[in-house]
C-alpha cells in the first residue's frame, strides 16, 4: 500500500552500498525509513539532518527487528523542521549579540599545564581524548568534570560542570563535547543555556561535539572548534617527540657554541702566556741591571775623583812655582772645598742610587712568585710536571707535587672534591 508521509529527517546516514537509512519523526512518534540505491539517484539535493520532507512509499514489517518500517520511493523537501528551526533561530539570535565575533574569542595556551574535560566519563569521546593525550603529551595534567551529554537532564549538567571547572581553577583550556549521534541525541550542544554558559566561560573552549559533519551552536560561540573529541585533543596538546627533537636541537647547537667558546679562550690565554714573562727571568734581568748601574757608578766616582787629583795636582805645581802664601793658602781653601764638594756629590749619588736599587728590590720582590709561596701559597704540579689549576684536573691516586716557600713535597690524591658554581 502507498503512504504519503511529511516529517522531520534524523538519524540519517549513507552506507557504502548506496542505500538511504533514516527515520521520519514529529513531535509524537518517528518510524524508520529506507531508500535503496535505485530510488535515491534521482534526487539532486542531499537531504540533511533536520529537514523538513516529504516521503511516497509503502509500508513493510522489518522481520529482523520486528517492526514496521517504510520503503521510500520517492522523496521531496517539504520545509525546515521543527529542531532545524529552533536551531537556525537561536543562531541568528546569538549571532546578533556579537557571540559568534572571532574578536571576542580568547586564544589558547600554546603548551597549556592543564587540560580540563566536560563529557560523559563512560563514553568514547574521555577514552578518544585520552588516548591522544598520552601519545603526545603524558606528562600535562588532565582533568574531567563528568556531565550528561544526552536526554533532558544534560543541558543543566553541561552547564553545572563548566561552572566546576571555572571555580576549581587548575585546567588553562577545556575540551567541551561527546562523540557521534543524531540530531536528537546533540541537541543538549545547541540548547541555549549551554551556549551561553561556553561563551561566559573564562577559560579557552574548545567545542568537540560528534563528528565532522555535525555542527552545533557550541561550534560557533566556543573559542575554537574541533571536528571530533581526538581531534580537539591534538589541537590543544603539544607533540612531546616535536618538542624532544627541538631540545636535542638546541642542546647540539649549545654544545657547538661552548666548544669555540672554549677554544677561543685557550687560544686567548695561550697568547697572553706568550707574552707573560718568567718571574725568575725578570729578577735576573733586574739584578743585571744592577749590578751594571754600580759598576757604572763606580767607574764614574773613580773618574770624578783622578780628575779631582789631577786638578790638585796641577794646583800643587803652580803653587810651587808661584809660591806667595796667599796663593797657597787660597787654592788649599779651594782645593778643600771641592774635595768636600767632591765627597758631598758621591755620597749623594751613592744613597740615591742606593735608594733605588732598594726600590726595585721591593718591587722584584713584589711581584715574585717566591714571595707569594712565602705568604702560604703553594704551586702543585701533577706526575706530568703540569701545573694544576682545577681540582677536576686530577684523580685519585695520582702522584702530585708541591712547591712551597720553603722547600718541595710530593703526595698522593686520595679523594677529589670538585667545587661546582
Amino acid at each position: 500500500m502507498q503512504v504519503w508521509v511529511e516529517g522531520e529527517l534524523s538519524s540519517f546516514s549513507r552506507p557504502s552500498s548506496g542505500h538511504w537509512y533514516f527515520s521520519l519523526k514529529d513531535q509524537k512518534c518517528q518510524i524508520r525509513c529506507a531508500m535503496f540505491r535505485g530510488a535515491n539517484q534521482r534526487i539532486r539535493t542531499l537531504p540533511k539532518e533536520g529537514d523538513q520532507i516529504r516521503i511516497r512509499g509503502k509500508v513493510t514489517l522489518y522481520e529482523n527487528r520486528g517492526d514496521f518500517q517504510i520503503i521510500v520511493e520517492h522523496l521531496e523537501p517539504a520545509g525546515l523542521g521543527p529542531l532545524q528551526q529552533a536551531f537556525e533561530a537561536l543562531k541568528m539570535k546569538l549571532q546578533a549579540e556579537g557571540l559568534f565575533d572571532p574578536a571576542r574569542k580568547k586564544p589558547l595556551p600554546v603548551t597549556p599545564r592543564h587540560i580540563g574535560v566536560v563529557t560523559s566519563p563512560t563514553g568514547a569521546a574521555i577514552h578518544d581524548i585520552l588516548t591522544v593525550l598520552a601519545r603526545r603529551c603524558p606528562a600535562i595534567p588532565v582533568t574531567l568534570y563528568p556531565t550528561a551529554v544526552q536526554g533532558q537532564a544534560a543541558t543543566a549538567d553541561i552547564v553545572n560542570a563548566i561552572d566546576r571547572a571555572q571555580r576549581h581553577g587548575v585546567a588553562d583550556v577545556l575540551i567541551i563535547g561527546r562523540g557521534g549521534g543524531s540530531l536528537e541525541d546533540l541537541w543538549c550542544f545547541n540548547e541555549e543555556a549551554v551556549a551561553r554558559a561556553i561563551a561566559g566561560c573564562s577559560i579557552p573552549t574548545v567545542s568537540a561535539v560528534g563528528h565532522e559533519v555535525d555542527v552545533t551552536i557550541a561550534d560557533f560561540v566556543a573559542d575554537l572548534r574541533a571536528p571530533t573529541p581526538s581531534a580537539a585533543a591534538e589541537k590543544i596538546s603539544p607533540d612531546q617527540n616535536q618538542w624532544l627533537r627541538r631540545l636535542a636541537e638546541q642542546q647540539l647547537r649549545l654544545g657547538q657554541s661552548a666548544r669555540r667558546l672554549l677554544l677561543r679562550l685557550d687560544q686567548q690565554l695561550g697568547h697572553l702566556a706568550a707574552r707573560l714573562r718568567d718571574p725568575r727571568r725578570e729578577l735576573q734581568d733586574k739584578a743585571q741591571r744592577m749590578d751594571e748601574l754600580d759598576m757604572r757608578l763606580n767607574k764614574a766616582m773613580n773618574l770624578k775623583l783622578q780628575q779631582q787629583q789631577l786638578k790638585t795636582g796641577h794646583l800643587a805645581q803652580r803653587l810651587g812655582t808661584q809660591s806667595p802664601a796667599k796663593t797657597l793658602q787660597n787654592a788649599g781653601e779651594q782645593v778643600q772645598r771641592l774635595n768636600e764638594r767632591l765627597n758631598k756629590a758621591i755620597r749623594q749619588n751613592l744613597r740615591q742610587q742606593q735608594e733605588k736599587l732598594q726600590l726595585n728590590a721591593q718591587t722584584l720582590n713584589v711581584v715574585s712568585p717566591l714571595a707569594t709561596l712565602g705568604r702560604g701559597y703553594a704551586i702543585v704540579r701533577d706526575d706530568k710536571n703540569r701545573i694544576v689549576r682545577s681540582a677536576d684536573q686530577l684523580s685519585a691516586g695520582q702522584a702530585i707535587t708541591a712547591r712551597f716557600g720553603q722547600g718541595n713535597v710530593s703526595a698522593e690524591v686520595t679523594k677529589v672534591n670538585s667545587v661546582t658554581e
